[in-house]
């Protein structure tokens, strides 16, 4: 595989991460912080992009190492998940 399509699908696996990745360690409660006039009651009182960068980082690494593994390997392949031909053998 070449290094610039490693890298955009670590790119693809960042992303997906990220969205993955954010609701985790939110707090909603009322009591938490005083919230600002207008903001919903459910929203998060302190968001660190930081630190969900950081997990975001640390759980994408983490697929994509599992997905180049695969890759090398060959562990699982499209013909596993093929449920439409019939490979029996009359």
């Amino acid at each position: 595989m070449k290094f610039t399509s490693a890298l955009a699908i670590y790119a693809l696996f960042w992303s997906m991460s990220f969205f993955f990745v954010l609701p985790f360690r939110l707090r909603s409660s009322p009591d938490a912080e005083a919230h600002i006039p207008g903001q919903a009651e459910s929203a998060p009182p302190r968001f660190s992009f930081k630190r969900t960068a950081l997990w975001t980082t640390i759980v994408s690494a983490v697929l994509f190492a599992l997905y180049y593994a695969n890759y090398v390997n060959g562990w699982f392949g499209p013909e596993v998940v093929d449920f439409f031909t019939d490979r029996r053998k009359d």
